[in-house]
């Protein structure tokens, strides 16, 4: 049977469009596809969450991909191992406490588990605002990227979500967002963004975990968005911190989520 064009287009537009109205509500709205959110996102849909993850870029796995200066190897601590055995991702012992994984198959399985949990992920898409009332953040305001590129003046859309995850790494772009339009609300030190501090990469470890939180209501911050926001330390090419703040953010909103429903 011969192919044809429109029939192909029709295929990508119709079942893109579908996908992308399923999503405009949703339990959580992730931003950023770096290990953190793709970790998040996994362990949201596996409980049975609506979950959709955007990233402004038209890759995802954030960091992973180039490990340290683009030997694509990334370290992880033994308390991230089971993390790393449930996606299926194999790794080697370096010395105690320090094992060592290929950066593309990390990326690639996390990916994997997460969209066969039911992980909904839009790439190319800004979130370039959020939906907001008073004391809370109710959603996302979404543009595509290529749009935010060259600046052409179009409208963007909403995304309505119970939480908002920012994953977006060291640039913290969701939480400047509140920043910007809630001064002094933040749930931290300063009521602001403290800052990304040098690396410390045991400091920094732990304090991933101890800052993925809640930092105003409705958001939460997990990775390296949750030391930035908060002001703790750069950690450097060992993730072990990221796939645990991936799944402690989760495991948060697991809760929070059973208790309206």
């Amino acid at each position: 049977m011969a192919l044809d064009e429109i029939i192909i287009s029709r295929a990508i537009i119709e079942r893109y469009h579908e996908k992308l109205t399923e999503n405009l509500e949703t339990d959580v709205a992730i931003v950023g596809a770096g290990p953190s959110g793709l970790v998040a996102g996994y362990y949201l849909a596996e409980a049975g969450k609506k979950a959709a993850l955007f990233e402004r870029k038209l890759s995802i796995g954030g960091g992973m991909w180039g490990g340290g200066m683009l030997f694509n190897e990334i370290v992880v601590q033994s308390a991230a191992l089971p993390i790393l055995e449930e996606f299926g991702i194999r790794y080697r012992k370096y010395q105690d406490d320090y094992y060592t994984a290929d950066g593309i198959e990390a990326v690639a399985s996390l990916t994997s588990c997460a969209l066969k949990a039911g992980l909904t992920i839009f790439n190319c898409v800004t979130v370039e605002d959020l939906m907001m009332r008073p004391d809370r953040v109710e959603g996302l305001v979404i543009n595509w990227s290529p749009v935010e590129m060259t600046g052409l003046h179009v409208d963007p859309l909403t995304v309505c979500a119970g939480f908002v995850v920012d994953a977006t790494g060291h640039d913290t772009d969701i939480v400047k967002v509140v920043d910007e339009k809630m001064p002094g609300r933040l749930n931290t030190s300063t009521g602001g963004i403290v800052g990304q501090k040098a690396m410390w990469a045991d400091r920094a470890e732990t304090d991933t975990m101890q800052n993925t939180k809640e930092v105003f209501p409705g958001l939460y911050v997990a990775g390296m968005a949750a030391n930035a926001t908060a002001g703790g330390p750069r950690m450097g090419p060992i993730f072990g911190g990221m796939l645990l703040s991936g799944q402690k953010v989760a495991q948060s909103l697991i809760r929070r989520l059973d208790q309206t429903s």
